[in-house]
């Protein structure tokens, strides 16, 4: 009963520690996502007022055209490679928290 007991002591040890660290890792990738969110929209912010800035300066209507074009052209490229970049951090988020449990799942089979 009481090897048992130990037995049954160390895999809840063990299923414990093993969820600290997953719960780290999506800790740390959740706070990186939210840190490149936050950058790219300032950058964003920044881009879309210097553009506005440009465009009140503007004195034909084809060039202003031209410059909301270039605008939106650059806003939409920016757009899908930060979206791009954001999943990639959420796989490796997805990866990094079930790391802890391969070992155990291992053992299992």
């Amino acid at each position: 009963m009481v090897k048992n007991f130990e037995d049954l002591q160390q895999v809840s040890k063990e299923s414990a520690d093993i969820a600290m660290k997953s719960m780290g890792a999506v800790s740390k990738s959740a706070q990186a996502i939210a840190t490149e969110i936050a950058s790219y929209s300032k950058k964003s912010f920044d881009e879309s007022t210097v553009a506005l800035e440009k465009l009140f300066g503007v004195k034909s209507l084809e060039k202003a055209i031209e410059l909301q074009s270039e605008y939106a052209k650059s806003a939409y490229e920016g757009f899908v490679a930060e979206a791009t970049k954001i999943s990639e951090m959420y796989a490796d988020l997805a990866k990094e928290s079930y790391k802890p449990f391969e070992a155990m799942v291992a053992k299992a089979k």
